[in-house]
């Protein structure tokens, strides 16, 4: 259940969660699972050190990967930036539970928290631990599935009415609806994601949301923050549609296309035939950023002249195949 505002901040500006967390022999925190967390103040008259029983159960040494595990209580402010790694997991765990919306909580240098660490079938451990272990973690059927700061979400939230066909591709910290399906080559980062039913081939890079029935189509891209400096947030509209291998760095709005193959940067110089000449005869132009948002376009290259048009489009946008979403 969505519990962001409309603004798309959070409805509290505090969370706290019950979690284990696993420990490496040299006191890294490496993770934290936290199965249900909650918004808002731990309840009054709680006491914080005192877990439920099923969580602490869980609790021990795991000689295998050279870690312990705790049952912890963690407790936080989301207008604060991140101050641990368990912090840090709850806020991740907030955002794929839906409890906030992307772009809503404060995950300043949040890298920072998150340490690198070898991802197993059986939990993660320290890089060095595992070239220390490898041959024992073979005898146990203990296999590496990536070296990374961020997990896979499938190892912490199973999302609810949801369809991920590699799990590998969509990291803890997603924000996925009820409805969505993210295929083979979708990816989806953290602290992004969709807002209602969608189809997800392509990349939702960090900070990005994507509408309720769009779809973002086989090898598309979507501009993020995380490279290059830029900071602009881009959204994908309702019912609009990123056709396959195009790419955006501007926003998109409602029932809006882009062509196949078409790629569209704030400073993509995009002719308007609909519109009326200049004194001289030629098509308007100007920058894509003016038209980050607009609904209702179709961007495509001119096959002749290969110069980036946008024309009005009149009707709904995409309809997505209901069996698919169900």
């Amino acid at each position: 259940m969505v519990t962001a505002s409309s603004s798309g901040s959070p409805v509290s500006s505090h969370a706290w969660g019950y979690g284990l967390a696993t420990i490496a022999q040299d006191s890294t925190v490496l993770d934290t699972w936290f199965p249900s967390p909650q918004l808002g103040e731990l309840p009054a008259g709680r006491d914080r050190w005192i877990v439920p029983a099923e969580l602490e159960e869980h609790a021990g040494d795991d000689a295998r990967r050279a870690v312990r595990i705790e049952a912890i209580t963690v407790e936080i402010d989301l207008t604060e930036a991140p101050r641990s790694t368990a912090d840090a997991y709850l806020r991740l765990h907030l955002l794929s539970h839906l409890l906030v919306a992307p772009n809503s909580i404060n995950l300043d240098g949040i890298f920072g928290h998150l340490p690198t660490v070898v991802w197993t079938n059986a939990g993660p451990m320290l890089p060095a631990d595992f070239d220390r272990l490898r041959p024992a973690l073979v005898r146990h059927g203990i296999q590496a599935t990536s070296v990374d700061k961020f997990p896979p979400l499938l190892n912490y939230v199973t999302p609810d009415r949801v369809r991920i066909a590699d799990a590998s591709r969509v990291r803890l910290g997603a924000h996925l609806a009820p409805g969505t399906t993210v295929m083979h080559e979708g990816f989806v980062n953290f602290n992004a994601g969709t807002l209602g039913a969608s189809m997800v081939e392509g990349r939702i890079s960090q900070g990005v949301v994507v509408g309720d029935g769009a779809d973002i189509g086989g090898g598309a891209s979507i501009m993020g923050t995380l490279s290059g400096g830029g900071t602009q947030r881009v959204a994908i509209g309702a019912r609009a549609l990123l056709g396959a291998n195009s790419g955006v760095g501007i926003s998109i709005g409602d029932d809006t296309v882009v062509e196949a193959g078409l790629y569209v940067t704030a400073g993509t110089k995009v002719l308007l035939p609909d519109e009326p000449r200049t004194a001289d005869g030629a098509m308007q132009s100007i920058k894509a950023v003016e038209l980050s948002g607009v609904p209702n376009l179709l961007f495509r290259r001119n096959s002749i002249s290969g110069a980036v048009e946008a024309l009005p489009r009149s009707g709904g946008g995409i309809q997505l195949n209901e069996a698919l979403h169900a």
